[in-house]
């Protein structure tokens, strides 16, 4: 429950630090493309990771 706590308030920091970048900046939509691409690479990784697991662990009840 503590990591999930800890995921929650990083990720409200993130989107404070999001929306403060567009607001005050004339950079910001790169800075927002950076982030949503960088979270996508990272749940995609993660899915990856968990899909290769589930195959692995069938292969290994099989």
């Amino acid at each position: 429950m503590k990591t999930l706590l800890q995921f929650v308030l990083y990720l409200l920091v993130a989107l404070l630090a999001i929306v403060l970048g567009v607001i005050l900046g004339d950079y910001a939509p790169w800075y927002f493309a950076w982030i949503v691409g960088t979270v996508m690479i990272v749940l995609v990784s993660a899915a990856g990771g968990a899909w290769f697991d589930a195959q692995d662990a069938e292969a290994a009840r099989r």
